[in-house]
């Protein structure tokens, strides 16, 4: 009787911090592919339900660090990798050299550098690596992944990156992941904006929306937003696959990090006060196509 291959990660220990929207269904996809998890999570419910798969609980991500070789943080925000990393309970606590870190959650790319020197500085390795495709492609494992470091420590990720997504892309050094990041929140948010105004002229002049999406696939106006965002802007249904909270907060990291090289992005601006009037109004943490919801909200007031 022939055996089965093993599977990809059937030898690696991987511990994941941030089990979110994002993190959680990424996480089931490396522990299908064969690998040991050892997860820790702000929030305990997430940690039952996935106790109950096979995964192993960590109570803090030192206890992560001295478990696993590899680290993966999916974590919501700059501050919040700082803690992971270098906090009383952190990572660096109970480092072992050659651990390798790889971090692919939207973070500031300066602060990436530094965060890199401290691991590297421990002995580790460090690789930004952030993602693009929401919960559908963290379910899926079609994640884009656009990865900031060497050569050497992007090819010794590759095998778990390629469980997670299907375009892995080295962009350069550490860092440029999270540059690379940047532009596509920008894209991404400003794409937003514009889809909900085309959608609202289309309803507000007499046309359905629906029908008028349908036209426009195929043509120049098409993009991955008008298929998945306008479909929820049509159907009203904001469950979030990326929250306006969040969106708020990349566009702000982009505004920032242009303003560090001297740069100011006036669009970009505009949209981040957009949705500063839909998270005041309550809606933050719905789905960033909720972003629709300014134009009623500007004609309200």
């Amino acid at each position: 009787m022939t055996s089965l291959p093993p599977l990809a990660l059937h030898n690696w220990t991987i511990g994941f911090i941030g089990l979110g929207l994002m993190g959680k269904p990424m996480a089931r996809n490396l522990h299908k592919a064969g690998a040991n998890l050892i997860i820790h999570n702000r929030s305990q419910n997430v940690i039952t339900e996935l106790k109950t798969e096979g995964m192993h609980p960590a109570t803090s991500p030192a206890g992560i660090a001295k478990a696993a070789n590899t680290i993966i943080l999916m974590l919501p925000d700059t501050q919040t990798v700082d803690l992971a990393l270098n906090g009383d309970n952190g990572v660096l606590k109970d480092f072992k050299p050659g651990t390798l870190v790889i971090d692919m959650g939207t973070t500031e790319a300066t602060a990436t550098r530094a965060f890199a020197t401290h691991i590297e500085t421990a002995g580790g390795i460090y690789v930004d690596a952030p993602v693009s495709g929401g919960t559908i492609g963290a379910v899926n494992g079609t994640l884009s992944i656009m990865a900031g470091g060497t050569p050497e420590a992007i090819e010794k990720a590759r095998p778990v990156l390629s469980c997670l997504g299907q375009s892995i892309v080295h962009v350069g050094s550490v860092g440029t992941g999270q540059i690379a990041k940047a532009a596509n929140q920008v894209i991404v948010g400003l794409t937003i904006s514009a889809v909900g105004e085309a959608l609202k002229l289309a309803e507000r002049a007499g046309a359905d929306p629906s029908r008028v999406r349908e036209a426009l696939k195929g043509g120049f106006a098409d993009s991955r937003i008008l298929e998945v965002h306008g479909q929820r802007m049509v159907s009203g249904d904001f469950t979030p696959g990326g929250k306006c909270t969040t969106q708020r907060k990349d566009l702000f990291q982009a505004q920032k990090l242009a303003n560090e090289h001297g740069l100011f992005l006036p669009t970009t601006a505009q949209v981040m006060d957009q949705y500063d009037r839909v998270i005041e109004a309550g809606f933050g943490d719905l789905d960033h196509a909720a972003l629709i919801k300014v134009l009623d909200l500007v004609e309200g007031s």
